[in-house]
């Protein structure tokens, strides 16, 4: 029995390490965002501003679902080397990309109803006082996108890394969920505003129940395409046509090789596993087969069947 190491050959799953700048940032908007919730509410009450009210109440239910981006991160990087997960933890950074895409239907659907409602039963509004609010709350969303987009400063420090980890942070769904959220809130905000001052000026006192129903359509759109892309990852859909096409010249335009079959999917965010049939008239080791697929970086676990094509001499028969 031989002695040597296995290191070589086993596979890095531990993607959910690579997503630490992603949990700070989100720590310090789920502070933010708890803040601004509560100010907005209690106003929204007050001035008796649905638009103001609304977006209290959304950044509520935003604030829960930061809370769970934090879980997803912590609970994936606890579990990074547990055996229990056949390619690693990197799913459960999609799963919570896929939570808050629910929860952001939920909160379009609240906003909707909430806004027929004040259509239907006006309320008396303190425009002044909501109109502050409703400001403060966008400057709070502006800071919260900065934070997760990442300063400034981290810039020369990313650029250090390599390639493969900044895909990596780009296909961050749970990054991009909490990023969604603070940009729903964003928009709120701002069709709050923009209906309190033509409330205020103009008399138009339908237009903040009016701007509710308009974010909710714009934010329920937004939910759509993230509960889209995270889904396939989660039923492990297939990549792209174009990358597939990409593996399969690699194979094939080094001598007679051809590739029979080819599967490929996600297993994290910017991470794909492939198997990888391979018949040709000159068999090499799967190592060599893997050499060729070098440089894609989002093939984390690659697998290579090598079949001889039939009536050809066998590799053994060759070098005997």
């Amino acid at each position: 029995m031989h002695t040597s190491t296995l290191t070589t050959w086993q596979h890095n799953h531990d993607f959910a390490l690579m997503h630490e700048q992603g949990e700070q940032r989100t720590t310090q908007v789920v502070a933010l965002t708890a803040i601004t919730m509560v100010v907005e509410i209690i106003a929204g009450i007050a001035f008796g501003s649905m638009a103001l009210l609304a977006d209290g109440w959304h950044m509520s239910t935003h604030t829960a679902a930061f809370a769970l981006t934090i879980f997803a991160y912590r609970y994936a990087k606890k579990h990074a080397r547990s055996a229990s997960f056949c390619f690693g933890t990197g799913k459960v950074s999609v799963l919570g990309g896929f939570a808050s895409a629910i929860a952001l239907a939920v909160i379009a659907l609240v906003m909707a109803l909430e806004s027929v409602e004040r259509l239907v039963a006006p309320k008396e509004t303190l425009f002044d006082q909501a109109i502050a609010v409703a400001v403060l709350g966008l400057l709070v969303n502006l800071l919260s996108a900065f934070i997760l987009q990442g300063h400034p400063g981290h810039a020369h420090h990313d650029h250090e890394h390599s390639d493969a980890h900044a895909h990596h942070q780009q296909d961050d769904h749970n990054l991009r969920g909490a990023y969604l959220h603070v940009l729903a809130d964003a928009l709120t905000s701002v069709l709050a505003i923009i209906a309190l001052t033509g409330g205020k000026f103009l008399g138009w006192h339908w237009l903040d129940p009016m701007m509710g129903i308009v974010g909710a359509i714009v934010i329920t759109r937004w939910s759509y395409g993230l509960l889209q892309e995270t889904a396939s990852i989660l039923l492990d859909g297939t990549i792209d046509v174009e990358s597939k096409l990409v593996i399969k010249e690699r194979i094939e335009t080094e001598g007679d090789n051809r590739v029979s079959d080819l599967h490929v999917w996600k297993v994290g965010p910017g991470d794909y596993a492939a198997i990888v049939s391979v018949v040709t008239c000159s068999p090499q080791s799967p190592e060599h087969y893997k050499g060729l697929l070098k440089g894609i970086h989002e093939l984390s676990h690659v697998t290579v069947e090598v079949n001889q094509c039939p009536g050809t001499p066998s590799l053994i028969a060759q070098t005997a």
